[in-house]
C-alpha cells in the first residue's frame, strides 16, 4: 500500500519493525472480551486489533497521526491481558511502545501536568511535599472550586494518603549469614508504599538476610517507556543498573508487580548481574519462611490480583501461599475478569473517566465479597482503589500482602 500523499510518515527502522510486529496479528478478535477499554467503550478503535491496525496504518503513512488516532492508542492502559490469550503470541507491549514513541516528536507539546506525571524524580518529589502535607485532607475539597476540565482538577481530587506506619510485630532478626539482597523501592512507591518495605526488611532479616533498598531516586523507567519517551526511559535504567551492581546484593527483589518487568528487562536484562525475583515467590520458596510463626487473623482479605502481576509476572500461587501462613485470615480473591482497576501507572490521572469506570467495577467486586480489607500488590492500583474507597466513605482499607505478613509475624525465642 503506497503512503498516503503529504501524510507524515515514522522513522525507516521503526517502520520495518513496527510492519514485521503487526503482520503477526491475525485480527481473530479472541483478545476483545479481555480488553477493559473495549468493555467499556464498545468500539474496535478502542481493542487491541483496533489500535494494532491503528500502528500498522502509522508505520505504512496511510494514516495520518491526529488527535483521535492518537487518544485511542493513550486509552490503552498496557495491561497486556490481550497479549497473554493471543494465540499468535503477538508482541502487543512492543507495538505499543514503539508506536508511542514513533509518534513523540510529532504529538503537540505535552501540558504541565502530564509532563509531572512523566518525570518520575518530579513525581517522587510532588508525592513526598503531599505525603508531608497530607494534602488529602483538603485538597480534594478545594479541586470542587476547578473547572470539571481541568486537569488540575483531577490531580487535586486524587491525592493517596499515605501509609500509616505498620504495627509490626515481633521479629526476632537472624544472624544476617545468608546472603545480601537488594530491595527495589521505587519512585512514587518509595514514599506510597513505605509500610511495605519497612515490612519486607522486617521478613527478610527474620529469615537472615542483610537488605540493602534502592534510594528514593532510583527508577526503573517504566513511566517514561510507556509514554514512548525511550531515551528518558534508558537513562534511568542506567542509573539504576550502575547502584544496583554497586549494592553487591546477590538479587533483586520487587514488592511491585508494576516495575518487574523493566527491571528484569530493561535494567538488568538476562544476562545481568543478579537475577530479579518476586518477593513472595522468593519467600514462598525459602525454606526458613516455613518455620517463621505468625499469630492469627479473624479477616476476610478481598486479594486484587494486578494486571502486572497476572500477565507479565506471575507468580499469583506465592502470593496465596505466604498469606496462607495466617492462620484464620480467610483470602477471598476476586473475580478474574474484569480485572482491570485503571489505575496503570499514571492512567487515572489522565484519563479519569475510564480509569473511574473500571474502579468502580472492582470496588462493586470487592463490596460483593463484604472484606475487612483488600490487599494487592501493585502501587498504582492500592492507590487508585484507596482513593476510591474514601470517595465512598466505605471502611475498608487497601494494603500490600507483605504488610499484613510483618504485622502477625511472631517469631520471638520461646
Amino acid at each position: 500500500m503506497k503512503p498516503m500523499p503529504g501524510a507524515p510518515t515514522l522513522p525507516s527502522a521503526l517502520d520495518s519493525r513496527l510492519l514485521a510486529l503487526t503482520d503477526q496479528c491475525v485480527m481473530c478478535g479472541l483478545c476483545l472480551p479481555h480488553c477493559p477499554t473495549y468493555r467499556v467503550e464498545a468500539t474496535e478503535a478502542e481493542s487491541p486489533r483496533g489500535r494494532i491496525a491503528l500502528a500498522r496504518g502509522l508505520a505504512l503513512g496511510t494514516l495520518d497521526p491526529g488527535p483521535l488516532a492518537l487518544a485511542h492508542l493513550d486509552h490503552c492502559l498496557g495491561c497486556l491481558s490481550c497479549q497473554k490469550v493471543c494465540p499468535s503470541q503477538v508482541q502487543y507491549d512492543r507495538i505499543l511502545v514503539d508506536t508511542r514513541a514513533a509518534l513523540r516528536d510529532r504529538r503537540p507539546a505535552p501540558g504541565r501536568i502530564r509532563r509531572w506525571l512523566q518525570d518520575p524524580r518530579l513525581a517522587t518529589r510532588l508525592a513526598r511535599l503531599g505525603a508531608a502535607l497530607r494534602t488529602d485532607r483538603w485538597l480534594p475539597r478545594l479541586a470542587r472550586l476547578l473547572p470539571k476540565a481541568s486537569p488540575l482538577r483531577r490531580l487535586a481530587q486524587a491525592q493517596p494518603a499515605p501509609p500509616p506506619r505498620p504495627r509490626l510485630g515481633s521479629a526476632r532478626p537472624g544472624p544476617a549469614t545468608r546472603g545480601r539482597v537488594a530491595l527495589f523501592r521505587g519512585c512514587v512507591a518509595s514514599v506510597h508504599d513505605r509500610d511495605t518495605f519497612a515490612a519486607a526488611h522486617v521478613l527478610l532479616e527474620a529469615l537472615g538476610y542483610e537488605v540493602v533498598a534502592t534510594s528514593s531516586d532510583a527508577c526503573c523507567g517504566a513511566l517514561q517507556r510507556h509514554a514512548g519517551d525511550l531515551e528518558g526511559a534508558a537513562a534511568q535504567a542506567a542509573a539504576l543498573r550502575v547502584e544496583l551492581q554497586r549494592s553487591g546484593a546477590e538479587v533483586v527483589l520487587v514488592s511491585a508487580s508494576g516495575c518487574y518487568a523493566d527491571l528484569r528487562d530493561q535494567v538488568l536484562g538476562e544476562a545481568g548481574p543478579m537475577p530479579v525475583r518476586d518477593i513472595h515467590a522468593f519467600l514462598a520458596a525459602d525454606a526458613g519462611f516455613a518455620a517463621l510463626r505468625f499469630r492469627p487473623l479473624a479477616a476476610r482479605a478481598a486479594l486484587h490480583l494486578p494486571c502486572s502481576q497476572v500477565n507479565v509476572v506471575g507468580e499469583t500461587a506465592a502470593i496465596r501461599a505466604v498469606l496462607a501462613r495466617i492462620p484464620d485470615l480467610a483470602v477471598l480473591p476476586l473475580p478474574e475478569q474484569p480485572r482491570c482497576c485503571g489505575a496503570a501507572g499514571s492512567y487515572f490521572l489522565e484519563f479519569p473517566d475510564i480509569a473511574d469506570r473500571l474502579r468502580e467495577e472492582k470496588l462493586d467486586q470487592a463490596a460483593a465479597l463484604r472484606p475487612d480489607l483488600i490487599l494487592t500488590t501493585n502501587i498504582g492500583c492500592r492507590m487508585h482503589l484507596g482513593i476510591g474507597l474514601r470517595e465512598r466513605a466505605a471502611p475498608t482499607r487497601v494494603r500490600h500482602p507483605l504488610v499484613l505478613l510483618a504485622e502477625q509475624l511472631d517469631n520471638q525465642a520461646s
